[in-house]
């Protein structure tokens, strides 16, 4: 008899899940065996020890009525002695062939789920920016982690109770049937008594869990909320204190209420079932007794015994099939939300035969470029400009003026919708990816550091560097001083996301990293933004030297920054309006001029005031 948390409790669906009732078909069947086919052998070995496991688990019952007819009845100790000796051999060995089915069916499950994980995420990694930009992050980490640790359970236990219920049912009717087939007919009709309580409890039951479960989301939802570092800083700035503890009181008091009601339902749940229970052996008992006594049938008393163990063996697995089609969705449904992932298209991807630059040099060239995140709303229109090895540009404009998407396209991070991007010569979409994206450095204005230590950030870069490139980066971009004033020095810990440092230092240890990489293309996109105007002015000296010597991209909105470039682009609205040398444009009364007034003047006399 399945336990309080066995399958009836989850024997019915969810209105969600009955929505979106995966539509399984032969393609989808063959997908999904297609990932057992490596491990061909291990199944076969598997499906065998299920055939005979199940089957072993019966003859224990069979070997019953034997005891009692010739061994008790019939007081033959020595056939006794046998008998039991056979029973409990029978018992042993099909319980040692069960571990060893348990053995392979998790073998298998975690070697698939271990190709599944592998597969999922490199193919997660060869999506494009756009991916990871539209998708919900918590979705894609649920399907990498919650939808495929889901398969392990399928394989492990829905296929394998499948095929070990159905091998153990068919197995008892012909048991039953070759002992005496009134007797298994009987049996057979009153199944249906342990069915319908168990289909009734389990749906009960399924309702309870279902807002057990919301209730205990909400209950998370309290603590993600108020004991993470800004929302208990929240909490504490509005006193808020008390209001939050009734809350989860109340929400905690509601899960405890349905906890005590589902625990109850399971044991009213036995009660039934118990009392059903001995209906059918005392149905067999009634009826095998009229045989024998009114009808001189040729029954035993250890016939009418094995009749009713057999009977006890059948319920197990009918009621385990019944529930067992919820599974089944279930399953396909899982396989379906994997399926769906790894059918996205590899948007952008690193061409067949890739051309190999005649020379890295860092130019970069825009060629009519035309860009889209979608076919409504156009970002870029006709951009076109050309930046020589050595040399530098600064690229201003309003917010959201398409600034940062030029940027993402010179590493492929997104592809153009018209014209070309060039880099050193060659179109971008005809290198190398790897290659294009080992040249091309990047600084932005999103510093993102990896929960470690200060070294193994650097070393992301560069994991052959030595101790002296690593200071030699760290001196350019001015974060020398602060690590060797830490007690571990490089061995520091960052905290996760480097929630250790603060802005100016994350910023200038992100700028210390790109640096480390030494790439022929630098690109700064508002990477001094997050610095206050000493930590701005210390680093701007380190870079000029660095733009100077090598071809650069400036994003910025701090007037020093603009004039360290041999360029300046005006962008706006996607389309580059003026460009040229600072005196040129402030003279000329256009978009920079406002620029100018606006925002890289006032920040210039802020920078001179502090």
């Amino acid at each position: 008899m399945p336990g309080p948390h066995g399958p009836m409790g989850r024997a019915f669906l969810t209105e969600e899940e009955k929505a979106n009732r995966p539509k399984v078909t032969w393609a989808l069947l063959r997908r999904v065996f297609s990932y057992l086919l490596p491990y061909w052998k291990q199944l076969a070995l598997a499906l065998f020890c299920i055939g005979v496991s199940s089957v072993l688990k019966l003859l224990p019952s069979v070997l019953t009525g034997r005891i009692i007819d010739d061994g008790l009845i019939g007081r033959d100790m020595h056939m006794l002695i046998v008998l039991i000796v056979a029973s409990l051999g029978v018992s042993l060995g099909g319980n040692l062939i069960g571990v060893a089915e348990s053995y392979l069916n998790n073998w298998i499950a975690q070697h698939i789920t271990y190709d599944m994980r592998n597969s999922m995420y490199r193919h997660l990694q060869q999506m494009s920016q756009r991916f990871f930009t539209t998708n919900n992050q918590g979705d894609i980490i649920t399907r990498m982690t919650g939808d495929i640790s889901g398969v392990e359970r399928v394989i492990s236990s829905t296929f394998s109770s499948i095929l070990s219920n159905a091998v153990t049912l068919v197995a008892a009717l012909v048991i039953m049937y070759r002992e005496n087939w009134v007797l298994a007919t009987v049996g057979v009709l009153v199944v249906p008594l342990f069915v319908i309580p168990t289909r009734f409890a389990g749906r009960t039951r399924w309702e309870l869990t279902r807002e057990a479960q919301e209730c205990n989301d909400e209950i998370n939802g309290i603590l993600n909320e108020t004991l993470s570092v800004s929302g208990q800083l929240l909490v504490k700035l509005f006193g808020k204190e008390e209001h939050e503890y009734k809350k989860y009181e109340d929400a905690n008091r509601r899960m405890i209420r349905l906890n005590i009601r589902e625990s109850m339902a399971g044991r009213w749940f036995f009660v039934v079932i118990s009392t059903f229970s001995s209906v059918g052996p005392m149905l067999l008992y009634l009826i095998g007794g009229i045989l024998m006594m009114r009808y001189d049938a040729a029954l035993t008393v250890g016939d009418i015994t094995v009749m009713v163990a057999l009977l006890g063996k059948l319920y197990g697995p009918v009621n385990s099939l019944l529930s067992m089609q919820v599974e089944w969705i279930r399953s396909m449904a899982l396989f379906t939300r994997i399926f769906e992932y790894f059918d996205m298209p590899v948007e952008i991807e690193s061409p067949r035969f890739p051309v190999r630059p005649p020379r890295v040099d860092g130019s970069v060239a825009f060629r009519n470029v035309d860009f889209s995140y979608d076919p409504e709303r156009q970002i870029l229109h006709n951009v076109s400009f050309t930046l020589g090895a050595g040399r530098s540009v600064a690229i201003v404009g309003p917010s959201g003026s398409g600034k940062s998407t030029m940027i993402n396209l010179i590493p492929r991070l997104y592809d153009v919708t018209g014209g070309s991007v060039e880099f050193c010569g060659v179109d971008v979409r005809r290198l190398d990816l790897a290659a294009l994206r080992a040249h091309i450095g990047i600084v932005s204005q999103e510093t993102y550091l990896f929960n470690g230590t200060i070294r193994e950030n650097l070393l992301y870069a560069k994991p052959d560097a030595t101790d002296a490139e690593l200071a030699d980066a760290c001196r350019k971009a001015n974060i020398l001083d602060f690590i060797e004033s830490q007690e571990k020095g490089f061995d520091a810990m960052v905290g996760n996301r480097g929630l250790k440092l603060s802005g100016g230092e994350k910023q200038r240890l992100s700028i210390a990293r790109v640096l480390l990489k030494d790439p022929a293309l630098l690109i700064f996109d508002e990477a001094t933004a997050s610095l206050d105007s000493i930590s701005e002015s210390k680093i701007q000296e380190a870079i000029d030297p660095i733009i100077a010597s090598r071809t650069s991209i400036l994003i910025a909105h701090r007037l020093s920054t603009i004039l360290a470039a041999d360029e300046i682009l005006v962008v706006k609205d996607g389309r580059i309006v003026e460009r040229g040398e600072h005196a040129a444009l402030v003279r000329a009364g256009g978009v920079y001029t406002e620029l100018y007034e606006t925002q890289f003047k006032r920040a210039m006399e802020t920078e001179q005031a502090t």
